[in-house]
């Protein structure tokens, strides 16, 4: 089983990983299996294997129920009436245990190795991997997961909390082995390109956002750790331009392409929510033309950035235009996939300021808006900030929006933040589903009840109710 493993993840990577140096004294006579593993084998399917993932989660998933878009025509049911399929987080888990084993034989590899930067590296995708995997689902298998080649085919379930407290550990560690001395030797990556330092800024602004992911469980200190870690940068370097985030560039070339295999695959029957369009408008928001077409009455005339209402009730025909839908080029090689951006550590300080933890709260929105902008290409307008819907007046609520919009195409984070603030304020209909309720995490798979029952029952236990509704350890707002 682990032979055949490795044989697909080595034709993966020889398909991705088109810059590779010649560094074929790894391979032997038989060209399908690997002699030895390196540290650096398995990080470039890995990054790719998850980023194209979470892309077309966060377009699936993520817009339906953060009413960014939703399909049309949609008379009844679809998840952006929060109608939720049991078996709706099945991709994400397999995927996501899929690419841990892979990290996991990374982190074997880079400790016999005693290589600390990609020990370093490994530790920060587990982090990256699992964080999103437990708040999807909440306690999830962790401390004997990926581990069949041990005989542990049915691992048990971790609470949320240790997984937490595991993966912020993780971090802490990742941070001081990173050695910029030695660099990283193996074929170029294709997040960072072997950028030691951009590496470790990725670990620390990981590390806050799951430490302000967090911070409503007062127990765990998270915004005092924050805070210590916004103070003192030399120890802590994160973020500090978008040139740096966390954003993977399909370029189109070799295996790195983008996750819709044909351009309209990307918005053939979605259409634009009116809360997000709305709200641009409201912004005079040069992002409209980036993200979203304009819509046209059925004799074909511009009438500018116009959606339709999130579970709206009555018939299809009611809509008079053709409203406005995603702009498909987002999904055309040369792309990018957020992962986590200079953008996100600016709202992060922000909030911090907000709630008086830090200084310069309204320098950090505008550091934010600036930098969301600049991930999508975009020039900020000079009188942007005299808008009063834009304007910094000290509340959660305005930084929350602009945050909502730089999370735009971020996997599942939009969601996430909902959850853990109960922001942006949403509309709500009586069309809609679960008593007009956000979801509060998805279900297990539905194998876990077959395969893996009495994991599944202690798992369920430590939850209270395998229920879209039951809320994880970190959501605390009611």
């Amino acid at each position: 089983m682990k032979k055949l493993q490795i044989i697909v993840i080595l034709l993966t990577l020889v398909l991705l990983n088109t810059n590779c140096t010649g560094d074929f004294e790894e391979l032997n006579e038989n060209p399908n299996l690997i002699a030895e593993i390196s540290p650096g084998t398995l990080l470039n399917p890995i990054l790719y294997g998850m980023a194209s993932h979470h892309a077309q989660r966060s377009t699936d998933v993520t817009f339906n129920l953060m009413q960014v878009s939703l399909p049309f025509p949609s008379i009844s049911g679809g998840l952006h009436r929060y109608d939720v399929s049991p078996n709706i987080g099945n991709s994400t888990w397999n995927t996501s245990y899929k690419w841990l084993a892979g990290v996991r034989e990374m982190r074997i590899a880079a400790e016999k190795a005693q290589d600390t930067n990609y020990e370093a590296v490994a530790l920060t995708l587990n982090a990256w991997i699992y964080a999103n995997l437990t708040d999807v689902f909440g306690p999830v298998p962790m401390t004997n997961a990926v581990k069949g080649e041990e005989g542990l085919l049915y691992p048990s379930y971790d609470s949320q909390e240790f997984i937490y407290e595991t993966i912020l550990a993780d971090l802490e560690r990742a941070n001081s082995l990173y050695n910029t001395q030695t660099g990283m030797i193996y074929a170029s990556d294709i997040l960072f390109q072997n950028d030691v330092t951009k590496w470790r800024k990725f670990t620390n602004s990981l590390h806050m956002r799951l430490l302000l992911r967090i911070s409503n469980r007062t127990e765990t200190n998270a915004l005092q750790k924050l805070v210590a870690m916004v103070q003192n940068p030399t120890l802590y370097p994160v973020f500090a331009s978008t040139a740096e985030s966390a954003i993977l560039q399909v370029t189109g070339i070799g295996a790195n392409v983008s996750p819709w295999g044909r351009p309209q695959d990307f918005n053939n029957g979605i259409r634009m929510a009116s809360f997000f369009i709305d709200n641009l408008n409201a912004l005079n928001d040069p992002r409209r033309a980036i993200i979203a077409t304009t819509a046209t009455d059925f004799n074909g005339v511009n009438l500018g950035y116009k959606g339709i209402p999130s579970a709206y009730t009555g018939s299809d025909s009611q809509f008079q235009y053709n409203a406005s839908s995603l702009n498909r080029n987002q999904a055309v090689a040369p792309m990018k996939i957020m992962i986590l951006t200079y953008a996100e550590v600016e709202f992060i300080k922000a909030e911090l300021a907000q709630r008086g933890f830090i200084a310069d709260a309204e320098t950090h929105y505008k550091n934010g808006i600036n930098a969301a902008m600049d991930q999508l290409g975009v020039v900020l307008p000079t009188d942007y900030f005299s808008n009063s819907a834009v304007a910094y007046d000290g509340s959660l609520e305005k930084i929350m929006l602009q945050k909502y919009y730089a999370l735009y195409f971020t996997d599942y984070q939009q969601w996430f933040e909902y959850r853990r603030t109960g922001l942006p304020k949403l509309p709500t209909t009586t069309a809609m589903l679960n008593n007009a309720q956000m979801p509060a995490r998805f279900t297990y798979p539905t194998d876990q009840q077959l395969y893996n029952p009495v994991n599944y029952k202690e798992a369920v236990q430590l939850l209270g109710s395998d229920d879209i509704n039951t809320k994880v350890w970190w959501d605390t707002i009611d």
